[in-house]
C-alpha cells in the first residue's frame, strides 16, 4: 500500500473507531446525566434524597462489572480478532440502552422496575468493559510508530465526547419539551435514539479491516490459545498489569471522574445550580478543552508518555482543592458567605457515628449521629463536630435541632421522622441565609466555564496519552486482554466509585470539599508508582516483543 493510501486508511480507522466509541460512551453516561430523573421514576418508593443515592448506586453498578467485561471480551479479542469483538460490545450496549427507554417505571410495575434497570445497567457495564480495549488496541495497531499518541488521542476524546453528547441530548430535549413533559416521558427519547446510533456504528464497523498486527500473528500461527493464562499467569506480564493499574489507570480514573462527572455533581448537588445551567456550562467547558486530548497524545509522541501523564496527575494533586473552592465562589457566593457567617455545628456522641461508605446500598445508617451526618451531607452543608453524649443536635445559629434515633424504626415511621427533620433543617438554614438554590444573577458563568475547562485540560494530560502507553506495555497476542482489565479496574472501580466514597468522606468530616481527598490520594499514588517503576514506552516497537 502506498504512503498516501496508508494515511487515508489510518484516518478512516481513527474516524470510524472514535465515532462508534463515542456513541457507546454516550449510552453509558446517559444514565449519569439523568440520575435525578431516574431516581424519581425508578426509586419512587424512597424519599427524594435516598432515591438519588440509590440511582447513583445503580449507576455505579455499571462500573463494578466493567472489569468482568474486560476479561470476557479481552479474551475474545485476542482469540478471534479486534473488529468482531467490538462489534459485539456495541450491539450489547446499544440494545441495553434502548431497553431502558421502554422500561416501565416504579409506578407501573413496582420493585421489578429498579431490579430490571440494575440488570440492564450491568449489561452496559459488561459491554463498555470490552469496548475501550478493542478500540484503543485497534487504532494503536493501525497507527504509525511515531504518531501512535496522536492517533489514539482521538480515541481518548470519545469518553468526553460521549459525556458531552449525553448532556447535549438531555438539555436540548428538556428545553424543547419543557421540564414537565421531559420528566414525564421525554427522557425516554434520550435512550431510544441509541437505536439509530447503534445502526450507524454497526454499519461503519462492518466495513473496517481487521488490525494488521492481529492479522500478522494470525498468519504466523501465533494467536494465543489461552490469553487469560498468558496475561495474568506469568510474572513479567503480571508486573506490567499492576504497573498499568497503579501507575496509570487508577490515577487516570479518579482524575477523569473527579474533573468531569464529580465536578458536575458538585455544581448541581452541592452548589445547587440549576441542572440546565450546570450542564450548559460543563458542555461549553468540554468543547473548549476537547482539542487538548489530541494535543496531549501528540505531545507524548515527542517527549514521552510518562512526563505528560504525570503532569496531569500532579495537577489533580495540587490543583483540586483551590479549583473546587474557586468553583464554589463563582457558582454560589451566597452559600460561601453564609458558611463563613453562620457556621453549623453537629453535637453528637462520636461512638454513635459510622463511616457511611455504602456501595451496595444495603446498609441503613440510622443512629442519631448517622442520620444527622447523612442529612447535612445531603444538604451540602459545611459543619464542624463537637463530641457530647445523648441524641445528636444540629446547631444553626441560635437554632438547636434534636435528631431522632432511627434504630428499630419501621420504614414508614423512619421516613416521616426524616421528612420532618429535613423541613426543620431547611427552615433553620434559610433563616441563617443559606440559599436553597444558587442565585442565577450572581453566578459568574465565564469564570465557571474557564475553571471547568481547566479541570478538563488536566484530564486530557492524563488521558490523552493513556491508550498509547497501555498498548506499548503489552505484546500483540495478549494486548486486548492485558490492557483492558487494568483500565476498567482503574476506571470502573477506582473512578466509578468516586461519588459514593466522596459522599462518605463529606459525611464523615463535615466539609463539602472532603470528598476531594480520595482522588487526590489515588492520583498521588499513581505519581509515585509511575516515577519509580513505570517504563517510558513511546519509542517501543510494539512488534518487537510479540
Amino acid at each position: 500500500m502506498s504512503a498516501p493510501a496508508k494515511r487515508r486508511d489510518g484516518r478512516r480507522v481513527v474516524f470510524a473507531s472514535a465515532l462508534g466509541t463515542t456513541f457507546e460512551w454516550y449510552d453509558f453516561y446517559l444514565y449519569g446525566a439523568l440520575a435525578e430523573t431516574i431516581g424519581r421514576r425508578f426509586f419512587a418508593g424512597l424519599d427524594p434524597g435516598s432515591g438519588f443515592i440509590f440511582a447513583l448506586l445503580a449507576f455505579a453498578a455499571g462500573f463494578v462489572v466493567r472489569p468482568f467485561g474486560a476479561i470476557v471480551f479481552g479474551r475474545l479479542g485476542d482469540m478471534i480478532g479486534r473488529k468482531y469483538t467490538f462489534l459485539v460490545t456495541i450491539l450489547l450496549m446499544g440494545l441495553s440502552t434502548f431497553v431502558v427507554g421502554l422500561l416501565p417505571d416504579y409506578a407501573s410495575i413496582g420493585v421489578a422496575a429498579p431490579i430490571i434497570l440494575v440488570a440492564v445497567r450491568l449489561l452496559q457495564g459488561l459491554a463498555v468493559g470490552g469496548e475501550y480495549g478493542g478500540a484503543a488496541t485497534y487504532v494503536g495497531e493501525h497507527a504509525p510508530r511515531h504518531r501512535r499518541g496522536a492517533y489514539t488521542g482521538w480515541v481518548q476524546t470519545t469518553a468526553t465526547l460521549g459525556l458531552l453528547l449525553s448532556l447535549a441530548m438531555t438539555l436540548g430535549l428538556r428545553e424543547a419539551l419543557g421540564t414537565a413533559e421531559f420528566e414525564d416521558w421525554g427522557w425516554r427519547l434520550c435512550f431510544l435514539v441509541s437505536l439509530v446510533l447503534l445502526g450507524t456504528s454497526v454499519w461503519i464497523r462492518l466495513h473496517l479491516p481487521e488490525s494488521p498486527a492481529f492479522m500478522r500473528i494470525k498468519r504466523e500461527g501465533r494467536i494465543s490459545k489461552a490469553p487469560l493464562t498468558e496475561a495474568f499467569g506469568y510474572g513479567a506480564n503480571v508486573r506490567n498489569v499492576l504497573l498499568a493499574l497503579f501507575g496509570l489507570t487508577a490515577g487516570q480514573g479518579v482524575v477523569w471522574y473527579g474533573s468531569q462527572f464529580y465536578a458536575l455533581l458538585f455544581l448541581t448537588q452541592t452548589l445547587k445550580l440549576d441542572v440546565v445551567v450546570a450542564g450548559t456550562l460543563m458542555g461549553a467547558a468540554l468543547l473548549l478543552a476537547m482539542p487538548c486530548f489530541w494535543l496531549a497524545g501528540a505531545l507524548s509522541d515527542r517527549i514521552g508518555r510518562k512526563p505528560v501523564i504525570v503532569a496531569g496527575l500532579l495537577f489533580a494533586v495540587f490543583g483540586y482543592f483551590p479549583v473546587f473552592h474557586a468553583l464554589a465562589a463563582a457558582g454560589n457566593p451566597q452559600l460561601v458567605a453564609a458558611t463563613a457567617r453562620t457556621p453549623v455545628t453537629l453535637v453528637a456522641d462520636v461512638h454513635d457515628c459510622s463511616f457511611q461508605f455504602n456501595p451496595l446500598g444495603v446498609v441503613r445508617f440510622d443512629s442519631s449521629c448517622d442520620v444527622a451526618r447523612q442529612l447535612l451531607a445531603g444538604a451540602a452543608v459545611d459543619y464542624r463536630e463537637r463530641n457530647a453524649p445523648g441524641l445528636a443536635r444540629i446547631q444553626v445559629g441560635a437554632r438547636d435541632i434534636v435528631v431522632f434515633d432511627g434504630k428499630g424504626l419501621p420504614g414508614d415511621a423512619y421516613a416521616a421522622a426524616l421528612g420532618q427533620l429535613q423541613r426543620q433543617l431547611a427552615q433553620a438554614l434559610r433563616a441563617a441565609g443559606y440559599p436553597a438554590h444558587a442565585d442565577p444573577t450572581r453566578i459568574d458563568r465565564v469564570r465557571l466555564v474557564l475553571l471547568l475547562a481547566l479541570l478538563a485540560a488536566g484530564v486530557a494530560l492524563v488521558y490523552g496519552p493513556m491508550a498509547a502507553a497501555l498498548i506499548e506495555l503489552f505484546p500483540t497476542r495478549i494486548r486486548y486482554t492485558s490492557l483492558s482489565l487494568p483500565y476498567h479496574i482503574g476506571n470502573g472501580w477506582f473512578g466509578g466509585l468516586l461519588p459514593t466514597i466522596a459522599f462518605a468522606l463529606v459525611a464523615e468530616h463535615g466539609s463539602i470539599y472532603q470528598g476531594l481527598w480520595y482522588p487526590v490520594a489515588i492520583a498521588a499514588l499513581s505519581v509515585g508508582v509511575a516515577l519509580l517503576w513505570l517504563p517510558e514506552t513511546s519509542r517501543r516497537d510494539i512488534y518487537a516483543h510479540d
